[in-house]
């Protein structure tokens, strides 16, 4: 199994092509046929091939300030992480979230932040639930617009501390949109 960084403006070709079947294969039928983004392009991505170099896994990762009860937080947002379905539950989503920490080391990072349905794999790697009040734009993902600003609780909504900081309750403003 390998893991490689791959920068999602260096992506074309046979690689986007792989990413669209295994994005599209892994989540629901709404998401889009014809690009490897739902709503927003990842900055960067954790892609795993095996030992045939087939892509077996992914996940997107966004770095940006938000804001948690008034004060500026960094966070590394996790997006889209999936596994082919023939390769699942033999450890390349926990390997993908491994990489992800190993990555967070010395960096300035206090908080890796997603959204999950499914949050056993998230839990186990130490991950946990949140109840903030979440304020973030909205995209309508179809037509690729902005159509407003969205305020409630999320219950999908998971975090990890990072750095040294304690995550609160309170309000948390994306400053962006909703991975």
């Amino acid at each position: 199994m390998k893991i490689e960084t791959i920068y999602d403006y260096e992506i074309n070709g046979s690689l986007r092509a792989k990413l669209q079947y295994l994005l599209t294969e892994c989540f629901t039928e709404d998401y889009p046929k014809e690009r490897i983004y739902f709503k927003q392009l990842p900055q960067f991505r954790f892609i795993a091939t095996d030992d045939k170099n087939e892509l077996v896994g992914q996940v997107g990762l966004d770095y940006r300030i938000m804001n948690l009860n008034g004060k500026p937080i960094r966070v590394l947002g996790i997006i889209d992480l999936c596994v082919s379905k023939k390769q699942r539950s033999q450890g390349i989503g926990s390997l993908l979230l491994s990489k992800i920490d190993e990555f967070c080391k010395g960096k300035s990072v206090d908080f890796l932040l997603l959204f999950a349905d499914n949050k056993k794999l998230y839990v186990n790697a130490g991950f946990k639930s949140v109840n903030n009040e979440c304020t973030w734009l909205k995209i309508d993902h179809k037509n690729q617009s902005t159509y407003g600003i969205g305020h409630e609780k999320i219950n999908e909504l998971m975090i990890k501390e990072i750095g040294n900081i304690k995550w609160e309750d309170g309000k948390i403003d994306l400053l962006g949109y909703l991975y």
